[in-house]
């Protein structure tokens, strides 16, 4: 069973940056496809980033440029630097996960592990 662990989280200035992990357990990393989620009350999760267990990545728009995805193997953990943040990136951000080979997926009903999520808060 894989569970996953967000942290780093919190309330930043517009502008800032942020850094969020996602600590892995029952798999490793590299067996694993991970993405980002967030929620907002008027969204339900919107896809962040994205990175399969072969080591490809994708980003949806508003991401690119500004926020990266990466993983440590020996730490089994999963992040995301966020810079420039805006105040419309206020939500609660999640890590997903599943085992399929090698696959890189923007939908979040491709992936079946999830953590318990960590609220970032942008102010304006």
């Amino acid at each position: 069973q894989i569970q996953l662990v967000e942290s780093g989280g919190g309330l930043v200035q517009a502008g800032g940056s942020l850094r969020l992990s996602c600590s892995a357990s029952g798999r490793t990393l590299n067996m694993l496809n991970m993405a980002w989620f967030r929620r907002t009350p008027g969204k339900e999760n919107e896809f962040v980033a994205a990175i399969s267990s072969a080591g490809a990545f994708t980003y949806e728009d508003f991401a690119k440029g500004r926020f990266t995805i990466s993983r440590e193997v020996t730490k089994n953990t999963l992040n995301l630097q966020m810079s420039s943040l805006k105040p419309e990136d206020t939500a609660v951000y999640y890590c997903a996960a599943n085992s399929r080979p090698n696959l890189l997926s923007l939908l979040a009903e491709h992936y079946d592990s999830w953590g318990q999520g960590t609220q970032v808060t942008v102010s304006s």
